[in-house]
């Protein structure tokens, strides 16, 4: 396993390393691997594990399970280690260059959440302890699907008025499909979830701002994706996030559209007319 964690470099108890071996010394691992890769990989690991907890860095639904990553985990890896989940607002460029930021550390026991956010805290990374896993673990995965939308809208030069309301009403989407699977609401008003979502639908270095900017340019996905060496996970996770909600009996318009615009049924100019033209509720 490989974990690029730069602005952890000063810290004599972390290790970067590709050995599997060594990680039996761990005594805590951060997987830090694509979210389609990560139930596999620790599949293919968990013999060399220790009885250490994992912490996942990654975000968005396992397209093979159909399911949030700590549940993917779970059932494809097997693994008996507990699980913690890692989100929050980090470019990880500026987290690289040792900047200021703040994040959240998820596990269901409180007091292993309190010594993972102790023993990963630096002084320029201050991670903030939570039991919520499955909410933490959901608000990561649908924040890039909004951040997609807010960079359509954007690239469209439809305005600041319509990002605004694209991420308010993307927000309201989160905290509906996370209040029917358990989730908590506070979960979606902290830094796993408006601060996350602040971050990505603004950042013009964020991946899914990024690709959803060039798209509402007029960009097919295919060009942009064939220009990118790196993930964009809310083009993967839009599909899975809809079957969740449906699942849930829960309505996602917004990321509805962004999977209309995805697959090339509509543009991005079609896809607010949609949105707009919907019947008027209380909010």
């Amino acid at each position: 396993m490989r974990i690029i964690c730069p602005a952890f470099s000063c810290r004599k108890n972390i290790t970067v390393t590709s050995d599997i071996h060594a990680l039996a010394e761990c005594g805590i691992i951060l997987a830090a691997v694509p979210t389609q890769y990560m139930p596999g990989l620790l599949f293919s690991l968990k013999n060399h594990l220790p009885a250490a907890p994992v912490v996942i860095c990654a975000k968005g639904v396992h397209l093979e399970t159909g399911l949030l990553l700590p549940d993917a985990i779970a059932q494809v890896a097997g693994l008996r280690n507990p699980l913690a989940v890692l989100s929050g607002p980090n470019l990880a460029h500026e987290i690289a260059a040792g900047l200021p930021a703040a994040a959240t550390i998820a596990a269901g026991d409180e007091n292993l959440a309190r010594d993972l956010a102790e023993a990963l805290r630096t002084p320029s990374f201050r991670p903030y302890a939570a039991t919520d896993v499955m909410g933490a673990a959901l608000a990561g995965a649908l924040k890039n699907v909004i951040a997609l939308a807010a960079g359509m809208v954007t690239g469209a030069g439809l305005g600041e008025n319509a990002r605004a309301a694209i991420i308010t009403r993307g927000m309201a989407e989160m905290m509906r499909l996370g209040a029917a699977m358990g989730a908590r609401a506070e979960t979606f008003m902290g830094l796993a979830g408006i601060g996350d979502v602040m971050l990505t639908c603004h950042a013009p270095t964020s991946r899914n701002f990024s690709c959803g900017f060039a798209l509402g340019q007029g960009q097919s996905l295919t060009a942009i994706m064939e220009n990118r060496k790196s993930v964009t996970e809310g083009v993967m996770t839009v599909e899975p996030a809809l079957v969740l909600a449906r699942k849930h009996g829960v309505e996602l318009p917004i990321c509805a559209v962004v999977a209309a615009v995805v697959n090339n049924e509509i543009n991005v100019g079609a896809a607010l007319a949609q949105l707009m033209s919907r019947p008027l509720k209380i909010e």
